[in-house]
């Protein structure tokens, strides 16, 4: 989406802030200042120059849609797609943030509530290819080809240059199986970018379904030549040998196609074929054995880290925080020294003990934020995670700004397996100030 930001900040600074009052003039320095950061690539600064901005005026939709996209920037979508949300419930007229919404949402696989946008975003501005292609992708996904062929290839009338659309142009026709169609797109993707691998590929594999396996070896080994490392190549090159014949060679591709990606079933079973051709009738069977019994097994345990973050990525995660430990003017129910102190037997190993110190401070000072969140620490460590989590909420509703506790809620939720929930948490410390999150953000939440 970094391709949108600049002409969008012009318009913006032009129509949508005006500085007739000294607030929100310093709106407008906040605005210009995140724009400013946008353009150097700060989108960590940006985010909370626009954040400042809004604060300052909390009626412009500029400043959502900008801080959207220095979220998607950072790649939390979910965080950008709530920022697109209030910028379109300010402005409903802005075809750029239906758009980035849509983007948004298709980075988190709402392929149905992408579309939707970048329907609107056509309907608001029906001259933008950029809408077209992403809604005929949002389409794909959703197995809608016709639709999808439709808008690439109303993508590629308003905009004939593009590459990237012919290419998937070309994949969407062999989705619908016309892979004589599909030979031109590839080919003109050819022509624009020589030196892109997955067109040869691609016109390669729709010549293997054509039967003409001279030609399709001739592309892969094009597309191999450029990418060494794609083992889909290797795969149809090795079975367009086989068609040719060639059996020995085929082998050595489908060994290739196996070391690349080693549960490639149609790769054994290809080289099963071969093995057994050039005489090798244990190889073979060892193969077809694996073909047979490969990706057929089902074991279902409940686990209760279900999510991307381990409970091994948990502990390394969650232990970058620190507990907030200043020291506080000692009040008369000596809350502070219970707490100080289940800091300190926590950092000798004491877990239990500190729990009870942490225990008391509560009881003594239910406000007691810090107290929670260290609470919630030790809960966690312990594996204790939905009890932490109970901890963590006390935190925030005691301090709604209270940024660690989100990212350690979040964290803990993701690995649970609420990963929308997780994100969401990750979205708001980083929102906050605890830029951390957004490298678990770029991490795990994409």
């Amino acid at each position: 989406m970094k391709r949108l930001i600049l002409p969008l900040v012009t318009l913006f600074l032009c129509t949508s802030l005006s500085p007739s009052a000294s607030a929100q003039q310093t709106a407008v320095d906040f605005f210009e200042s995140g724009i400013t950061k946008s353009k150097a690539n700060d989108f960590t600064g940006a985010l909370q120059a626009f954040s400042m901005a809004i604060t300052m005026n909390p009626d412009n939709s500029a400043s959502y849609y900008n801080r959207g996209l220095a979220k998607a920037n950072l790649k939390d979508h979910r965080g950008a797609i709530l920022d697109y949300d209030r910028a379109i419930e300010l402005n409903g007229k802005d075809a750029l943030a239906y758009l980035s919404r849509g983007v948004s949402k298709s980075k988190q696989d709402d392929h149905r509530g992408a579309l939707l946008d970048f329907s609107r975003s056509i309907e608001l501005n029906p001259d933008d290819p950029q809408a077209y292609y992403n809604r005929g992708v949002s389409r794909s996904r959703i197995d809608q080809y016709r639709g999808a062929l439709a808008d690439f290839t109303k993508a590629i009338e308003l905009d004939p240059g593009n590459a990237q659309t012919y290419y998937v142009r070309g994949i969407t026709k062999q989705k619908l199986e016309d892979f004589a169609g599909s030979l031109p797109d590839f080919t003109k993707v050819v022509d624009l970018t020589p030196k892109r691998p997955q067109a040869y590929a691609g016109r390669g594999m729709s010549k293997v379904e054509l039967n003409d396996f001279t030609g399709a070896v001739t592309d892969l080994n094009k597309a191999i030549e450029l990418s060494p490392e794609d083992g889909e190549s290797f795969f149809y090159r090795g079975y367009a040998k086989g068609k040719l014949e060639d059996y020995k060679s085929a082998l050595a591709d489908y060994d290739r196609a196996i070391a690349l990606k080693g549960d490639n079933y149609r790769a054994y079973y290809g080289r099963g074929f071969c093995r057994s051709k050039l005489g090798d009738q244990k190889g073979a069977v060892q193969d077809f054995n694996q073909a047979i019994d490969m990706n057929n097994v089902n074991t279902d345990s409940k686990v209760v880290y279900s999510g991307k973050i381990s409970r091994v990525t948990l502990d390394k995660l969650r232990d970058v925080v620190q507990e907030r430990n200043k020291i506080n003017e000692l009040g008369n129910e000596r809350a502070e020294a219970y707490f100080s102190r289940g800091i300190s037997k926590n950092k000798q190993g004491d877990q239990k003990s500190a729990i009870i110190d942490l225990n008391k401070a509560i009881e003594l000072s239910p406000t007691y934020a810090e107290a929670y969140f260290s609470r919630g620490l030790i809960k966690s460590a312990q594996g204790d995670q939905r009890a932490a989590i109970m901890d963590c909420n006390s935190a925030v509703k005691l301090n709604p700004r209270y940024a660690e506790v989100y990212y350690i809620r979040g964290i803990i939720k993701h690995s649970l397996g609420d990963e929308n929930g997780g994100c969401l948490d990750l979205s708001k410390a980083g929102e906050l100030g605890y830029n951390p999150a957004y490298k678990v953000i770029s991490d795990y939440c994409n």
